[in-house]
């Protein structure tokens, strides 16, 4: 598509194959948003796409993404609080006849398999190296290896006793994260082996491949992307196989609708004579 639209501390641009999402950098801004920055969510990531109202004169655009499609999410299962979700749109309400068109434009381009569990991951997780300070100690990675320093001031006697720790990726299948934004947060590394000295401890505080979070230690704009990149390494050492997507077949009366919707958007001014022209050519292409 080509297009940008602009919403409330978040730009997208609709290219032929993705969204581009661009988050504002600022004070009001989700402070997980500005650590993301940017990120490329491709059209076979996504499972649905929604318009609907928000508050105070504003329309909410949503693209949800399959389970299983995206790291960040994955990791997250459902902790973050809406402000935070980073496929929310929010724009004025003025602009809902425009951000309709995009969403039947998103809609038009979901995959074959958008009901469906993603087999892989489809988006990319923040880049290593990453690293954070929770309660109890450093959590950093390198890509390789995720290593927890403790801190003496916080650590428990069960993890001065077991050490410092380092884990290759070769050992680890998962990453568990419960929200610093809770009671009892952690970040849990999960092992592909039970240790051999028997079942891990129930409690984060007692466990060696845990870090636990507290007040200003482990916020979710550091702790859920270093969660995501090190879910998507684990994941990327044992790849699955590669999915093929299935060319999705256009309806003629479908693109016919798409075409008078765009006419009337052109008519109303929230097109351009140069979009309209183009967008049109898009269409007609896929007959």
């Amino acid at each position: 598509m080509g297009d940008v639209l602009a919403g409330f501390q978040a730009t997208w641009e609709f290219e032929t194959d993705s969204v581009l999402i661009r988050f504002e950098r600022g004070i009001r801004t989700p402070k997980l948003w500005a650590a993301l920055r940017e990120r490329r969510i491709p059209h076979e990531a996504l499972a649905a796409v929604t318009l609907s109202p928000g508050k105070r004169g504003t329309v909410v655009l949503h693209a949800v993404p399959r389970p299983g499609a995206d790291p960040l999410m994955e990791a997250a299962a459902g902790q973050l609080k809406e402000g935070c979700d980073p496929y929310r749109l929010v724009l004025p309400a003025d602009r809902e006849v425009l951000a309709e068109y995009y969403a039947d434009e998103l809609r038009a381009r979901l995959g074959p398999d958008a009901d469906r569990a993603a087999e892989q991951y489809l988006v990319a997780a923040p880049e290593a190296p990453l690293g954070f300070k929770a309660y109890d100690g450093k959590a950093s990675f390198d890509g390789k290896h995720v290593a927890f320093r403790w801190f003496w001031t916080g650590a428990s006697s069960a993890k001065w006793k077991a050490g410092d720790q380092s884990f290759p990726l070769s050992e680890l299948s998962g990453v568990e994260w419960r929200s610093p934004e809770v009671f009892d947060g952690y970040l849990r590394l999960l092992r592909r082996t039970a240790d051999s000295g028997g079942a891990r401890p129930a409690q984060a505080d007692q466990d060696p491949a845990a870090v636990v979070f507290g007040l200003g230690y482990g916020p979710v704009h550091e702790s859920l992307p270093f969660a995501a990149a090190v879910l998507e390494s684990v994941r990327n050492t044992s790849p699955a196989p590669a999915l093929t997507p299935r060319a999705a077949r256009r309806d003629p009366a479908d693109i016919a609708e798409r075409i008078r919707h765009l006419g009337d958007l052109h008519l109303a001014g929230l097109v351009t004579d140069e979009e309209f022209s183009r967008k049109k050519a898009e269409l007609l292409a896929e007959l």
